[in-house]
C-alpha cells in the first residue's frame, strides 16, 4: 500500500468535487469506501483493495442520521475522528471526506428514495426506512465523488445486495466491489459495535458463524429452507446471554423466500446482546 503522501482531509462537498475533478482531468481512476467511521480491519481490507485497483483512493465518513430509526444507536455510535484520520493515513488513503450533516442535509428533502426489493426481509424488517436512507446516501455520495469503483464489505451482505440493485436500476456508473468479510481469529466477524460486548458476551459471540459453518453441510444435503432455519436457531439459541432477532434463508442477490433452494443462497442471522446487536451470515451454492 502507498504510505508515503499526506492524507488530505476535506469536509465540504465543493472542495472534494473540486480536487477530485482535477484528479480526473489528470485521468487518474478513482476508488471509494464509504464508511460510518470507528475503522477496523473490516475497513482497512476494502482500502487495500482500492489502493490496489486505483490511482486514487477516497474515503468517506459520515454516519447517517437517516438510517437510524426510533431507538437506535446514532447518538451513541462509535465516533473517533482523529483515530480514523491517523488509520487513513498509514492505509495509504488520498483523500478523506468527512461532511457534516448539514453539509450533506442542508435543507429538507425535496426526494426520498425507496427501496422497494429485498426491504422486508433480515434487518429490514425490523429496521423499517433503513435502507431507504442507507441508499440516499449511498446515491449521494457517489454523484459527490463519482468514482470508478466502490468497495463495501460482503459482512453486509444485505446492504451490498441493495446498493448493486440500485446502481443497475438507476444505471448509476459505477463499478461496485464486496470484498470478503474479514473475522477475528475465534471467527467473530469484524464489526464497530463489537467493542460494545462485555467479556462474557465476547466469549459467547463466535458461536454465531459457528453456527453458519455447522449447518453448511445440511443446506448441501438439500435440507428445506425451514430445517435450515431451525438448526441455526436451535445452536445460537444456547448463548446465554441476549436474544435472537432473525435467523433466515434467502435467495441471493434478490433476498426472496424460497421453499426450494437453488443456485445462491444466503444463511444470515442477528444477534442482539446487552448493547450490541451483530450481524452475520453465509452464501451458498446448492
Amino acid at each position: 500500500m502507498k504510505t508515503t503522501n499526506a492524507t488530505h482531509q476535506i469536509q465540504t462537498i465543493a472542495q472534494i468535487q473540486a480536487v477530485l475533478a482535477n484528479e480526473r482531468s489528470l485521468g487518474r481512476s478513482i476508488g471509494f469506501v464509504p464508511t460510518m467511521g470507528a475503522l477496523h480491519e473490516g475497513h482497512l481490507s476494502l482500502i487495500e483493495q482500492a489502493r490496489k485497483d486505483h490511482d486514487v483512493v477516497v474515503v468517506s465518513i459520515f454516519v447517517n442520521p437517516l438510517q437510524f430509526g426510533e431507538g437506535e444507536d446514532f447518538e451513541t455510535y462509535p465516533r473517533d475522528i482523529h483515530k480514523d484520520q491517523e488509520t487513513c493515513q498509514e492505509a495509504g488513503v488520498d483523500y478523506v471526506f468527512y461532511p457534516s450533516v448539514e453539509e450533506m442535509y442542508p435543507d429538507v428533502a425535496s426526494v426520498e428514495l425507496k427501496v422497494v426489493q429485498g426491504v422486508d426481509v433480515l434487518c429490514g424488517k425490523s429496521r423499517p426506512g433503513h435502507f431507504d436512507g442507507m441508499a440516499t446516501v449511498v446515491l449521494k455520495l457517489f454523484h459527490i465523488i463519482q468514482p470508478d469503483t466502490a468497495y463495501f464489505g460482503q459482512k453486509d451482505a444485505q446492504q451490498v445486495a441493495v446498493v448493486k440493485q440500485m446502481v443497475k436500476t438507476l444505471a448509476v456508473p459505477v463499478s461496485i466491489h464486496a470484498c470478503p468479510t474479514v473475522r477475528e481469529s475465534d471467527g467473530l466477524a469484524k464489526s464497530s459495535r463489537n467493542v460494545y460486548l462485555t467479556a462474557e458476551e465476547r466469549k459467547q459471540a463466535p458461536m454465531l458463524y459457528q453456527s453458519l459453518l455447522d449447518v453448511k453441510p445440511l443446506a448441501l444435503s438439500g435440507a428445506q429452507r425451514d430445517e435450515l432455519i431451525s438448526f441455526v436457531r436451535d445452536r445460537i439459541s444456547t448463548i446465554s446471554s441476549g436474544e435472537i432477532d432473525y435467523v433466515d434463508v434467502l435467495s441471493y442477490p434478490k433476498l426472496e423466500a424460497e421453499a426450494s433452494l437453488s443456485g445462491t443462497i444466503i444463511i444470515a442471522l442477528a444477534y442482539q446482546f446487552s448493547r450490541a446487536r451483530l450481524i452475520d451470515h453465509i452464501l451458498i451454492e446448492v
